[in-house]
């Protein structure tokens, strides 16, 4: 898990050990590479005593090296995203490959944000100078395109440099394996224990940074990688389904406008329209608040331009496009509303299904139950994960080959092979073949959705999300939940209550008619609790069951608000 540590306004109030924090700040200054974060420190360091927090917090603790990486602010200091930090974390990384007996090169990819391409030439850099052969991605890209080239270059492993999502001020840094220490399963997927334990060590191992040695810039790659992704990419569509479909698109000022609208144009699609305000890479992010199509305001440029072109469907990717959200215009309003993620997930999956395509079917904990439904309906395999992509891609252990893992955040993996991540391009090209051959029906997304909760009833989702500015709050309601567990959800008995603890922090608790999972976010200081209300469909009265789920929905919502203490 990866938390930004974060101090507590009692601690930041009084800082203590001042001499220390100093003397930890001098030391930092003699071995950091970047002069520009070098005259940041001792900028705070010249308004001691005023800065003594802003010290504190800088130094509270190096950035945590887990299963998604680092990822943190940009700033001087060891609890934050610098060049120091980054040659550390590449060095420990080469000398654990090493370490492992992993072959082959490591394969460097990175978006637009601030920092990212330097970091990124910092890594082929350390890793030329440890021996090994750094293949660089050729321009910033989508996180996709390099989980994709670290299975075609057979690769030791993979880094991307992307905060995804987060804020302007954060960058980060995700390490994936090939497949001679990931396995069959882990090729090209996000790491996981224990091989997030044994970077850390080897990152904790790191002497001097004057002491790593640099080599060349390594191997740029060129654009005929790129052009394979979106060739692999197109070929996820089937070549004889209906493609008339008018398509508004933006990358939230991201790094995905050319390879997905490459990826349209290749399978014989229109060229998605794109938001101009937010088609070019801008790491500052100037018309959103927050950079996730997620948030409130954050597609309303998007809404915008689909109402005005005349479009069928309305496709947004995160900034590293390995997200992907779905607007549709709503039957009964006549507005635009974004499909949550289960929706947008039941769909890819049900239309799959419907192509033939037979494997295993996964998603995550925290996910809507429907999809369990539909594998239990139509005898096809299915799994259950913790959250993250580095899961589901292992779900069922092998058991059975996957062909489709989703989680609610808005990630879909619609072909496994292609690529063994969340990948936001094919899934929006999936939706747009799904969108097509409904539209030659006269039919929508929304009127399939209705059709699945006729057959399996309305699974209404959402989460209650809490934001800090003190970590304490979030252990606080954890404590609070486990000490005096909730016996009932909505008036019924619940029928299991599990706490997962050691191997997560999460509680999940069911009722035969709702589903409730708390856990801390892993990415960001917020408090989760996911929640499902599943409401049978009377006499084929869809709309009906869906006022009822709503309504009960708040109705859980209020009880488990009251339940964590927030």
């Amino acid at each position: 898990m990866v938390i930004r540590r974060l101090l507590s306004r009692d601690m930041a109030a009084e800082p203590t050990d001042l001499d220390d924090i100093r003397d930890q700040a001098r030391r930092w200054l003699d071995d950091d590479p970047d002069p520009a974060t070098r005259d940041e420190l001792r900028a705070v360091l010249d308004r001691l005593p005023a800065s003594a927090p802003e010290l504190a917090d800088r130094f509270a603790g190096p950035l945590t090296f887990g299963t998604a990486g680092l990822r943190g602010p940009l700033r001087a200091g060891p609890n934050g995203m610098n060049l120091a930090v980054v040659t550390q974390a590449a060095a420990g990384l080469v000398g654990w490959l090493a370490a492992e007996g992993a072959t082959g090169p490591l394969v460097i990819g990175y978006d637009a944000r601030h920092g990212s391409r330097e970091f990124a030439e910092r890594t082929a850099r350390v890793a030329t100078g440890a021996g090994r052969p750094a293949l660089l991605l050729p321009r910033p890209l989508p996180t996709p395109v390099l989980a994709y080239a670290v299975r075609l270059l057979d690769a030791a492993a993979g880094v991307m440099v992307t905060a995804s999502h987060n804020p302007p001020q954060d960058n980060g840094y995700k390490v994936y394996l090939g497949a001679q220490l990931g396995g069959a399963l882990g090729a090209g997927a996000q790491i996981v224990p224990p091989a997030d334990a044994g970077i850390s060590a080897a990152i904790r191992a790191v002497g001097p940074l004057a002491e790593v040695p640099l080599g060349p810039a390594g191997e740029r790659l060129g654009d005929d990688l790129v052009a394979s992704y979106v060739q692999r990419a197109a070929a996820v569509v089937d070549p004889a389904w209906p493609r008339d479909l008018k398509v508004a698109y933006t990358p939230l000022h991201g790094v995905g406008a050319a390879v997905l609208t490459a990826a349209f144009a290749h399978a014989g699609f229109a060229v998605p329209g794109v938001v101009a305000e937010q088609a070019e890479p801008n790491p500052d992010f100037p018309t959103v608040s927050f950079p996730n199509p997620e948030e409130p305001g954050a597609v309303d440029l998007l809404v915008a331009l689909a109402e005005q072109t005349g479009a069928d469907l309305a496709i947004a990717n995160d900034p590293d496009a390995d997200r992907c959200a779905v607007a549709v215009r709503d039957g009964a309003s006549g507005g635009w509303r974004m499909l949550r993620g289960d929706e947008v997930g039941v769909l890819l999956a049900d239309h799959l299904m419907r192509r033939g395509v037979t494997g295993l079917y996964a998603t995550t904990i925290v996910s809507s139950s429907l999809l369990r439904s539909m594998c239990a309906a139509r005898g096809l395999p299915y799994d259950e994960t913790l959250t993250g992509f580095k899961w589901i891609v292992r779900a069922g252990g092998g058991s059975a080959p996957l062909v489709f893992g989703y989680e609610e955040a808005l990630g879909y993996c619609v072909a496994p092979d292609h690529v063994r991540d969340k990948d936001g391009i094919t899934a929006a090209l999936t939706v747009a073949e799904l969108a097509a051959g409904l539209k030659a029906q006269g039919r929508t997304l929304t009127d399939r959705l209705d059709e699945l909760a006729a057959e399996f009833g309305v699974h209404h989702t959402d989460q209650l999300s809490v934001r800090v500015d003190d970590l304490r709050i979030i252990a606080d309601a954890m404590a609070r939940v486990r000490a005096a567990t909730p016996t009932t959800l909505l008036g019924q008995p619940v029928t299991e209550a599990r706490d997962l603890l050691p191997a997560s922090d999460v509680v999940v608790l069911r009722s035969d008619a709702a589903r409730v999972v708390i856990r801390p976010s892993g990415t960001e200081p917020k408090l989760k609790a996911y929640l499902e209300v599943v409401e049978p469909v009377a006499d084929g009265d869809v709309p009906a069951a869906r006022q009822r789920a709503a309504t009960a929905l708040t109705a859980l919502r209020a009880e488990i608000a009251t339940a964590l203490g927030v």
